[in-house]
């Protein structure tokens, strides 16, 4: 007897490796009726549906992302293949296979306000269903007074929050108190919660998974436990005191003019920009500044570094060397020259991309 554990393969002795790579080619060729004729054809062939949904289609959607980092595919046809992806998990979810009758509770699955990187979220609620739940799937950038509001017309046992970008966790740690509030245990994932849950921890959620299977497992080993309704839960911020993660949040706009316009007289090379470049040149800036706030937010420097070492390896793809990262952390850090934590945090990031991509500089 083989005490194998993975997933069943189509009866026509496809791989899964292959399937996946079958479904890369046709959605990156943009052939939604080829991609979704595949899926089904495997499904009707005895490949199980979750297996599909997270062995598979998620896994072409990894790929998709890492394409797009590096600068093989454009960011049109990025959502172009996110959609047919979309598409292809919405045909799934009709196929008789995958059609479950609900025989556990109700759980609302949502991404945070500000997320438009909805499909993490859907897979989950699919699995859900194929697990027994009844799901109510709330889709992208969901505010958190829409949410309530639903929570209390439900009447669910838990809510499934998604969250990729790291940046929107201040909003996910507002989200995550409001339902609790009511009495409603969170469960949360997605990259930005951290490889390790780390940030889900210190944002007080009830439990973290890091992908759509564990978080079903986490869910069926039991209830999550229930916050007290309206309880207020003990403040786990307390460096939010200084005052640094609300003066940098409300002051970012004026920090990237400022840095911008050092920039110009530091790198005389951006004066000959396009506008494109000098549009591209400030969108990172404000994402610099929009991810430091959120290092000062949660206290945690590795935040920052990771988020500086990404843009770092996109720029690189893109054609634009590393080493014109430190010249705005130099800037950024005399503009917050009266900010401890936010220079402490300029410091190591720069130490980091000096280590892993040779791009030195002292911001101070």
């Amino acid at each position: 007897m083989s005490t194998s554990t993975s997933p069943p393969c189509p009866a026509d002795g496809t791989t899964l490796e292959e399937l996946t790579g079958h479904l890369w080619r046709t959605v990156l060729a943009g052939d939604e009726y080829a991609a979704t004729q595949l899926v089904l054809r495997a499904l009707d062939e005895g490949l199980d549906a979750e297996s599909m949904l997270l062995d598979v289609i998620a896994a072409v959607q990894g790929r998709i992302g890492e394409e797009w980092a590096a600068n093989r595919i454009s960011v049109a046809r990025e959502h172009a293949a996110t959609a047919i992806s979309e598409r292809v998990v919405a045909a799934l979810a009709l196929h008789p296979s995958a059609r479950t009758a609900p025989a556990r509770g109700r759980i609302t699955v949502a991404c945070v306000d500000g997320e438009w990187h909805a499909l993490p979220a859907r897979l989950l609620a699919e699995v859900l269903k194929l697990r027994g739940w009844r799901v109510d799937y709330l889709g992208a950038q969901v505010p958190a007074p829409h949410l309530i509001s639903h929570l209390h017309h439900t009447g669910a046992d838990a809510v499934a929050l998604s969250g990729s970008i790291a940046s929107r966790l201040p909003t996910a740690h507002a989200t995550i108190t409001a339902c609790q509030a009511v009495g409603v245990p969170v469960l949360v994932g997605g990259a930005a919660f951290g490889s390790d849950g780390r940030h889900a921890a210190r944002l007080g959620a009830q439990a973290w998974a890091p992908d759509a299977r564990a978080a079903a497992d986490v869910l069926a080993r039991g209830p999550l436990p229930r916050p007290r309704t309206g309880h207020q839960e003990v403040d786990d911020l307390p460096h939010l005191a200084d005052q640094e993660y609300t003066l940098v949040a409300r002051n970012s706009t004026s920090l990237v003019r400022s840095v911008f316009t050092g920039l110009e007289d530091a790198v005389p090379a951006m004066r000959a920009y396009s506008e494109m470049q000098r549009e591209r040149t400030a969108e990172d800036l404000a994402h610099i500044v929009e991810f430091l706030a959120v290092a000062l937010y949660l206290d945690d420097q590795e935040l920052f570094a990771h988020f500086l070492a990404w843009t770092a390896d996109v720029l690189v793809a893109r054609g634009v060397p590393a080493h014109s990262l430190p010249p705005a952390l130099r800037l950024l850090a005399t503009e917050l020259k009266d900010f401890p934590r936010a220079c402490r945090i300029l410091e190591h990031g720069t130490r980091v991309l000096a280590t892993s991509h040779g791009a030195t500089g002292s911001p101070a």
